[in-house]
């Protein structure tokens, strides 16, 4: 693991709407610790260098609490869909070996068949993995694909040691052929053509009479 995702927190002891303004106007993050039994624990972590961390999906940290280190892993990030801030994170506390479960995201690699196009159906999969080897991503491959092939969860191929728990009858990928465009399709483009060179010209007609 990188030491960047070793993270010291502080342990929070104000609750509140109001406290967590503060905390965050202070450049820190309100957490909750959760897991195994464990009552829940109630921290502040770094603002700039949890930004960094939840980049991506499905982190594992090492935590400082206190002296003691702790592993979780980050299970939800709740920002405002405003300012994109941080307002709280969700923490689940992990076990070396223990397994997960987790959603990971699908990438396409390659390029189809020409003319055709490739439909990403399902952004990611549901996962059962060791919780210190958490994939980043999920490659498929459709290099080379013809019209009308399709790849299901059950055909993908899985990082070691991780088990399918989403359907394995899930379409993840499809390969078709767009139509071709029809003569009203060739005559609102035309048209949308022409209305914009029209707008154009009013445009510079007004600028010149001012």
């Amino acid at each position: 693991m990188s030491d960047d995702n070793k993270v010291t927190t502080e342990i929070r002891e104000s609750f509140g709407k109001g406290a967590a303004r503060k905390i965050r106007a202070a450049g820190k993050i309100p957490a909750v610790i959760y897991g195994h039994g464990t009552e829940p624990q109630h921290v502040t972590l770094p603002g700039h260098q949890m930004l960094l961390i939840v980049r991506k999906a499905n982190q594992i940290i090492t935590l400082d609490i206190a002296g003691e280190e702790q592993l979780v892993l980050v299970k939800d990030v709740q920002r405002d869909p405003v300012l994109s801030i941080i307002e709280h994170i969700d923490l689940i506390v992990v076990r070396k070996g223990e397994k997960v479960t987790v959603d990971v995201p699908v990438v396409l690699e390659g390029d189809s068949y020409p003319g055709t196009i490739a439909n990403l159906d399902a952004s990611s999969i549901s996962l059962e993995v060791e919780a210190t080897h958490i994939p980043e991503r999920v490659t498929v491959s459709i290099e080379g694909l013809e019209d009308g092939s399709q790849i299901s969860a059950a055909e993908l191929t899985l990082p070691a040691g991780a088990s399918l728990l989403s359907d394995p009858e899930t379409l993840i990928v499809g390969i078709t052929t767009p139509p071709a465009p029809t003569d009203d399709d060739l005559a609102a483009d035309e048209a949308a053509a022409e209305a914009g060179a029209e707008a154009g010209v009013d445009s510079d007609e007004d600028a010149d009479s001012k």
